[in-house]
């Protein structure tokens, strides 16, 4: 590639940096041409590793720092909007002497793994709602994953859940019912989201089978805000 992203490749690179720097190519809009996230590779400006069926994308420092120090550089006609808003961030770090990373900030915090429950704990759970009993309704599915949450959190909210821990609170409902639940979040529950951990390399066998995969884009992490 030139010594600068074109455009098009600056604006890869912002959609990553809004995303704390690292995301699945799945995730991003608009769709990244090949030839792009190559020529952004090669320059040395992102980092590509494979995970599931898709590429984990990571701006590496080379990239931090060129966006750091541009932008102002053009983005396609039609992200005018954004690049107005670039200008004005950058009015401000110039001016508070912050930088662009601290500007992001870090990553949301990965939970911690969850405790095992005893053997007990799960047989009074099975007890109480067996696998054989009526599948809930939608509604009623919602309030259950919601109930769940708020026991592993111990009450709290917009905190990070592993769905693990999860699916161990829910051990009365079949996987099938479950991954009902988790698609209609995320098709557009506006108070909960599912979410992907920032390095694939932390997940160990238990964590990679609790993941919910919708066409292969698997999630690990759900929160819930209200």
């Amino acid at each position: 590639m030139s010594g600068t992203p074109t455009p098009k490749q600056a604006l890869i690179l912002w959609c990553l940096l809004g995303r704390h720097g690292s995301a699945l190519q799945s995730a991003l809009v608009p769709r990244i041409d090949k030839a792009d996230r190559e020529a952004l590779i090669a320059g040395r400006y992102l980092e590509a590793e494979k995970q599931g069926r898709s590429l984990r994308l990571t701006v590496t420092d080379k990239g931090w720092a060129w966006a750091g120090e541009h932008m102002r550089e053009p983005l396609p006609p039609s992200f005018r909007v954004l690049q107005d808003w670039l200008e004005r961030m950058q009015a401000d770090l110039a001016a508070t002497g912050r930088t662009l990373a601290e500007l992001v900030g870090s990553a949301p915090e990965e939970p911690a793994p969850a405790e095992p429950r005893s053997p007990a704990r799960r047989a009074s759970s099975k007890g109480s709602n067996s696998k054989g009993s009526k599948t809930p309704t939608p509604k009623q599915l919602r309030a259950r994953i919601e109930s769940a949450y708020l026991a592993l959190t111990g009450g709290e909210r917009a905190k990070a859940v592993r769905l693990s821990a999860l699916r161990a609170g829910l051990a009365d409902l079949d996987r099938a019912t479950v991954d009902a639940g988790l698609a209609a979040i995320l098709r557009g529950d506006r108070t909960a989201r599912l979410s992907q951990f920032s390095d694939p390399k932390s997940l160990d066998p238990a964590e990679r089978a609790a993941a919910f995969s919708p066409a292969g884009e698997p999630f690990h992490i759900i929160w819930i805000q209200s």
